[in-house]
């Protein structure tokens, strides 16, 4: 089972998320936050869950979604997935990624 690392980029994404829905509702933001995370748990066991997107010098990036919600992750090797960011599907992730 692979290691899973969130960028500081990828916690502060999923920060924005839970403020932007708890300004209508607290505990909705914390149901949709804990569980996008849940599911990013899933990549220790199933890297390879999400369609290819790019490849870069440091390693194959692929993205999955899940509800609303695409997470970006690179696969540095057989022992670490760092999570990348987590993007709305209504943003255009190639301004972030």
């Amino acid at each position: 089972m692979a290691k899973l690392r969130w960028t500081e980029e990828a916690a502060a994404w999923m920060e924005d998320i839970y403020r932007c829905i708890a300004a209508d509702d607290p505990q909705a933001a914390s149901r949709v936050v804990n569980s996008i995370y849940e599911k990013a748990q899933m990549l220790g066991e199933f890297p390879r869950m999400g369609h290819a997107y790019r490849l870069e010098p440091e390693g194959e990036i692929p993205v999955f979604t899940y509800g609303h919600y695409r997470i970006a992750y690179l696969i540095r090797s057989e022992d670490l997935i760092e999570v990348l960011g987590v993007f709305h599907t209504a943003l255009d992730i190639e301004r972030y990624l």
